[in-house]
Formats: C-alpha cells, sequence, structure tokens
C-alpha cells in the first residue's frame, strides 16, 4: 500500500495555493514544488552555481539569491533561457519531491502543488495517480494577482499566455474545482466535498 498521489495545478491567480492549504489542514501532505524551488535558488541553494555558471553573475541579488525578476524578463524574452533554467531545476526539484514522498506514512495522501504541471507533458502526469485542477476565468486570474502583487495587467497577461491554456488544463484534469466566485467558507466547502468523495484516497472511517 503506498498514499495516493495528486497533483494539484492551476494557473496563476486561481486560488491554487489556498486549496493546498486547505488539505493539509484536512490532514494530506502538501509538497510544494514552488517552494522547493525557492528553496534551491535561496542564498546557498544547490541550483545557483549551475545557474551562475549559465547565465551569469548578474541573475543573483543583493542577498545572494537568484533575481527572480531579471530572470522572469529574461525567459519572457528567450524561450531557450526557459529551457536552460528549467533543465537545471527541474531534475534537482524532482529528486527533492521524491525524498519528501518517501517519507510519508501509506495511508497519508500526497498532494504535489505544481503550478506547471500540464506544461510539463506526460513527466508529472505519469508520477500522480489524479490530477486535480483550480480553475477560474483570465479576468479573474488578473484580479487576484493585481489585488496581491500590484503587477501591471501587461505582465499579469503574458505570465498566463506562457502557462497552459485553460482547455489544456482541464483536458488534464480528473477533477476540475471552479474557484469563480467563492469566499473562503466556500472554497473549502468544495474542498470538503472532493475530500468525503474518496478523491484523496482517504478511508471512509477518517473522513471528515
Amino acid at each position: 500500500m503506498r498514499p495516493r498521489r495528486i497533483g494539484l495545478t492551476g494557473g496563476i491567480g486561481s486560488g491554487k495555493s489556498t486549496v493546498a492549504r486547505l488539505l493539509a489542514e484536512r490532514g494530506a501532505r502538501v509538497i510544494d514544488t514552488d517552494a522547493i524551488a525557492r528553496a534551491l535558488t535561496a542564498p546557498g541553494g544547490a541550483a545557483l552555481p549551475p545557474i551562475v555558471a549559465a547565465f551569469g553573475p548578474e541573475m543573483v541579488d543583493a542577498q545572494g539569491a537568484l533575481d527572480r525578476a531579471r530572470m522572469r524578463a529574461l525567459v519572457f524574452r528567450a524561450p531557450e533561457a526557459k529551457q536552460q533554467l528549467e533543465a537545471i531545476l527541474h531534475p534537482m526539484i524532482g529528486e527533492a519531491t521524491d525524498r519528501q514522498a518517501a517519507a510519508t506514512p501509506p495511508a497519508q495522501p500526497i498532494v504535489f502543488d505544481v503550478p506547471l504541471l500540464v506544461e510539463t507533458g506526460a513527466r508529472w502526469r505519469a508520477r500522480v495517480d489524479r490530477v486535480l485542477l483550480v480553475d477560474c476565468s483570465e479576468t479573474t486570474q488578473e484580479a487576484r494577482v493585481q489585488a496581491r502583487s500590484g503587477w501591471p495587467t501587461e505582465q499579469i497577461r503574458q505570465v498566463i499566455h506562457q502557462q497552459a491554456s485553460r482547455i489544456q488544463r482541464r483536458s488534464a484534469a480528473d477533477a476540475v474545482l471552479l474557484n469563480e466566485g467563492l469566499d473562503l467558507a466556500g472554497l473549502a466547502t468544495e474542498v470538503d466535498a472532493l475530500w468525503n468523495l474518496g478523491f484523496f484516497g482517504v478511508p471512509a472511517a477518517i473522513r471528515l
């Protein structure tokens, strides 16, 4: 017996991180690939030396971490830079997620929080039993990201259009949680419904 493995994904501003937190509160082991990537590119992170070798020391900020804004600007204008960065980070992220998953008790469902699960193709789909998509309209994505980050609309749209489309994400999903017009309590109710339906493989005796 091994834990059920769920891939959790969604576009920027979809509310995916909030869903991940709600699932953790209900007993899932959430493995956050974005958090792993940040640790790898923090001061002293294992990914920094190969990143500096590939892109130069100007990609490191004054605190000794990856200059995420500078790197984001580079990958927007140079697709080959994005591929090069992913070739450095993805194997390291994969190793870290494997270590965390291996330490999870068999009865505890594992949720891999992977923003770009669909974009990575079969690599992630083959590692999970089911995919849960947190979905909303692009208009809602823009409004949420602008409210939390203050990014200009054009920059937000660039990020959205670099990610998989809603149609692509929906076609890859086993379940869709539509996070449109929901407050936190409403979103929690939707998460509870999936949890109690057994989507995460939780035995009926310990469901909510």
